[in-house]
């Protein structure tokens, strides 16, 4: 357990119709690692199911915003919940 990345919990925003909502944490892997932000997304109608959307390197905040229900933008990624999914080790 000791060398598991301590995770602190930064923001969250709910999509306008309540469906989702998106909860932000920064992780810190200690001194040779950078932050990352990881995106969790929340399913509010199915007993609060969760699936991670959203994993970015060298990040330490987030800005969520939703630009209609089913998409948001996550500093700058913009992502249609709930398929899509950003992760800095895949592009």
């Amino acid at each position: 357990m000791n060398r598991l990345p301590l995770v602190e919990y930064l923001t969250e925003e709910i999509s306008p119709d309540g469906k989702y909502t998106l909860k932000a944490y920064v992780t810190n892997g200690g001194v040779t690692t950078s932050y990352a932000v990881r995106g969790e997304l929340v399913f509010n109608e199915k007993d609060n199911k969760t699936k991670n959307i959203y994993w970015n390197y060298r990040e330490e905040t987030a800005n969520i915003s939703w630009t209609d229900d089913n998409t948001e933008v996550i500093n700058g990624h913009v992502l249609d919940v709930p398929s899509d999914k950003f992760d800095f080790r895949n592009q």
